[in-house]
């Protein structure tokens, strides 16, 4: 983690999770930030995605800033190096969300903050889909926001667990932020919407790239041009395309810009789901 801001201390711990197999049964680490007011505090879960080191610049990003906001925040690490159908991702939620575990990586954190005030998640890819995911294990997650958040990848089907009505998460509480050249929406801004609709249960049009309820839960499409690199991939918040070089070199458009896709707007969403 970066040197701690004013009022913030940082902290590490662990947690018992899975590396494939049915048990959560393997130490992952757990690299966080909360404010040094001895005060109790909603607390935030980040998870980034596949083959991705838990404590990249994205999530130190969306941690540092939740820290800043007055969150117990922290990136929890887990198996990024599989994949699998919704039987292997539930596993892995349960493992880092399950509320009555007192080796969960959620119960490790609601110690350090208060959970009554509300748990919101946030994640990249695989782990947006954890986000995504967390509120079947604990019923005090009460948004989550998802990048690169789609119901397949490849030859895994999701939609039985992640679209619309297929997961306890009402889609009230999301919001999906996904780039117009996805590979996962077929790059093309007609297949990346089709699945937003899918999972949100939101529609706004074939032509839309926002579609927000009055609340902000829904998705947002990011354009092309947008994006420093002039390609909204899969990994649109990074200065590369295509997924290609530093996970650690973020487009400043999205680690600091005023687009409701850039990560500032997206945290002040999930941020108004809690109380202080």
């Amino acid at each position: 983690m970066p040197t701690a801001q004013a009022g913030v201390v940082e902290f590490t711990d662990s947690y018992l999770g899975t590396d494939g197999g049915a048990a959560c049964d393997t130490a992952f680490d757990i690299v966080g930030a909360a404010p040094d007011d001895g005060l109790p505090h909603p607390v935030f879960v980040y998870t980034v995605g596949t083959n991705e080191t838990f404590d990249n610049a994205e999530a130190r990003a969306a941690v540092a800033a939740m820290a800043a906001k007055g969150f117990v925040a922290a990136t929890v690490a887990y198996d990024t190096s599989t994949f699998g159908n919704c039987s292997v991702l539930a596993q892995k939620a349960a493992c880092v969300f399950k509320r009555g575990s007192t080796s969960s990586a959620i119960a490790r954190l609601c110690a350090r903050g208060d959970c009554r005030k509300g748990v919101v998640t946030g994640g990249f890819s695989q782990g947006a889909l954890l986000a995504l995911l967390a509120r079947n294990y604990d019923t005090r997650v009460a948004a989550a926001w998802g990048m690169g958040l789609f119901n397949r990848y490849g030859p895994y089907d999701l939609k039985s667990c992640v679209n619309n009505g297929k997961r306890k998460l009402a889609s009230t509480r999301l919001r999906i932020v996904n780039g117009e050249r996805d590979v996962f929406g077929g790059s093309t801004a007609a297949g990346v919407r089709s699945a937003s609709v899918a999972i949100s249960g939101k529609t706004c049009g074939a032509a839309a790239y926002s579609c927000l309820n009055a609340n902000g839960s829904g998705w947002l499409m990011v354009r092309n041009a947008e994006v420093s690199d002039r390609s909204a991939d899969h990994c649109f918040y990074r200065k590369s395309k295509d997924c290609n070089g530093s996970q650690n070199i973020l487009d400043a458009r999205w680690k600091s810009g005023r687009k409701p896709w850039a990560l500032p707007a997206s945290l002040d969403w999930v941020k108004s789901y809690t109380r202080p």
